[in-house]
């Protein structure tokens, strides 16, 4: 592993914990050119389901970091996930797609053993991370200019230096009890025994391919788990313990129901888990960091678990490579927390909602909730609470005089089908590349002044003019034309009254130029939320 730029400390970031969202982060750090040493307890990966659910946003992400081919591997789209009652009825039918302008399924489940095991072959490829397995975490002290961590390992004591260590380390996160900051516990727990499945007969129809039986009896779900595997979740009732669901024995028995036997599949996982909801107060203490389950846990109901961390992650990364490359202030890293805290509580908030929907066992309740739901047409619109939308909390986002966002503003940005110079077609994010787009309809540089063009040169940003589909894309020096294939983005700037977008690396919405002149007082804008060591509105 190469030395990092000031040789007192042994990486630029230390990451606690090596599961998915600790993989993600050093990938995303990596892949910047910041030296990244993983510390994890474990000396072997856990090979066993535990996540299965992934959103169209976090697979962006994890194309972002160059797995998005392998995607088939562990990973299949949900087209639709039915909620049912005791005697079959559809209470609520969701059904599912791909969404226009995000080039990724809405819902997938996936195996994590199999997302793991390339994440953690893309980490390989990067030389700027040192992955040390057998590293326990005893105390980490931050002393201003640096974090030293104090750890534990086979060989004796080992001492680890960063100018940040970031606790990807689970729910029983140890740098999450260094860091000892207020938790809000939502005070919503239930027992689930969950069983992993792999049916030998890998042509069977599952119908619906993803359910929920809202039975009083014993809520159950019955899910995909990935490529040929099937999870069964099942409610524990009073009085029930979770050694009664410990034997193969017991899980056969439940599973029987659906003709599974150990002659027709193989039980991969039998476990129970106590869904909890609670979050973090702060996710930040000067250099020492918290993602993941270290900062919040939810239940399973709304499917955002792993996909919340892997947001965290990719929300981390950008503003930790600003900062580390000296091209925003330090305080950038205070929004971290403002940020996401919103978007975590949110999906908390309905996962603890549609739990408690789920869990009904008291009979004439459930009868309740079940004449409800078909009298409202079975459909999550009307038979559900509104969703508010997901959008992040305070941050770096452009903002109207008054002090409310601007629209579109902190919401996750589209991409499409484009057409590079050499005749390439792809999605955006592809064809473009990582890091802050200034995607155009016009030449920006004709409406940015000097030091705005170095600052983004500085920031790594990329300056993007769309063309008309039937248009022949260009490349001028920093600025690069790419043809509109289907048309998809210059509609929707023009319908909505924008010349000019900023999309952060971690593909949301800084901000919006109505028209020309307001081009450079948007990058003004981003340059001074971010603290960028520049003369913002100088003129040229």
């Amino acid at each position: 592993m190469e030395q990092v730029e000031d040789a007192k400390y042994d990486a630029d970031v230390v990451v606690v914990g090596y599961g998915p969202i600790g993989q993600t982060l050093a990938a995303l750090l990596g892949l910047s050119g910041h030296q990244v040493v993983v510390a994890e307890r474990q000396l072997e990966p856990y090979e066993l389901p535990r996540a299965v659910t992934l959103d169209n946003e976090v697979m962006r992400i994890l194309n972002g970091i160059g797995i998005g081919d392998y995607f088939d591997e562990f990973s299949i789209p949900s087209w639709q996930y039915d909620w049912q009652n005791a005697a079959g009825e559809t209470l609520i039918h969701f059904s599912f797609g791909i969404e226009p302008g995000t080039g990724w399924p809405i819902n997938s489940t996936f195996n994590q053993p199999g997302l793991e095991a390339r994440l953690r072959q893309r980490v390989s490829e990067i030389p700027a991370i040192e992955v040390r397995r057998g590293l326990t975490v005893m105390d980490v002290v931050d002393d201003g200019d640096g974090v030293r961590l104090a750890c534990s390992s086979p060989d004796g004591p080992i001492e680890l230096t960063a100018r940040y260590v970031v606790g990807c380390d689970g729910a029983n996160s140890r740098v999450r009890e260094v860091m000892a900051p207020e938790i809000e516990d939502r005070g919503f727990f239930y027992d689930w025994a969950v069983i992993d499945v792999l049916p030998h007969d890998r042509h069977r129809v599952w119908e619906p391919q993803n359910l929920q039986i809202c039975d009083p009896q014993r809520p159950t779900t019955v899910v995909s788990a990935g490529p040929f595997r099937r999870r069964w979740e099942f409610f524990l009732l009073p009085g029930e313990t979770p050694d009664m669901f410990e034997s193969p024995e017991r899980a056969w028995s439940l599973l029987a129901k659906w003709g599974l036997s150990p002659e027709n599949a193989t039980l991969e996982r039998s476990a129970v888990y106590r869904f909890r909801a609670m979050c973090c107060s702060t996710w930040r203490k000067g250099r020492v960091l918290l993602a993941g389950d270290a900062a919040h846990l939810m239940p399973p109901f709304f499917g955002q678990g792993l996909c919340s961390g892997v947001r965290d992650a990719a929300n981390l990364g950008w503003k930790l490579d600003a900062v580390l490359r000296g091209v925003a202030s330090e305080s950038l890293l205070d929004s971290y927390t403002t940020e996401r805290i919103v978007h975590v509580q949110h999906a908390i908030g309905m996962s603890v909602e549609l739990g408690r929907v789920i869990c009904l066992t008291d009979p004439d309740a459930a009868k309740e909730r079940d004449h409800a739901m078909i009298a409202a047409g079975a459909r999550p619109e009307t038979a559900l609470p509104p969703v508010p939308p997901p959008q992040l909390g305070p941050g770096v986002v452009r903002r109207r005089s008054d002090g409310t966002i601007q629209p579109p503003g902190s919401v996750w940005a589209g991409q499409a089908k484009i057409r590079n110079s050499a005749g390439h077609i792809g999605l955006h994010d592809d064809v473009i590349g990582r890091g802050f787009v200034l995607g155009c309809a016009v030449d920006c540089r004709d409406h940015l002044n000097v030091h705005a063009l170095s600052a983004l040169k500085s920031l790594g940003a990329h300056l993007v003019q769309f063309v008309p589909a039937d248009a022949a894309p260009s490349d001028d020096g920093d600025l690069r034309q790419f043809a509109d294939v289907d048309n998809f983005l210059l509609s929707h700037m023009s319908e909505a009254g924008i010349v000019a977008a900023v999309i952060r690396p971690d593909y949301y919405v800084f901000g919006v130029a109505k028209d020309v002149a307001d081009i450079q007082p948007l990058i003004d804008d981003l340059l001074m939320q971010l603290g960028a060591p520049v003369t913002v509105g100088a003129q040229s």
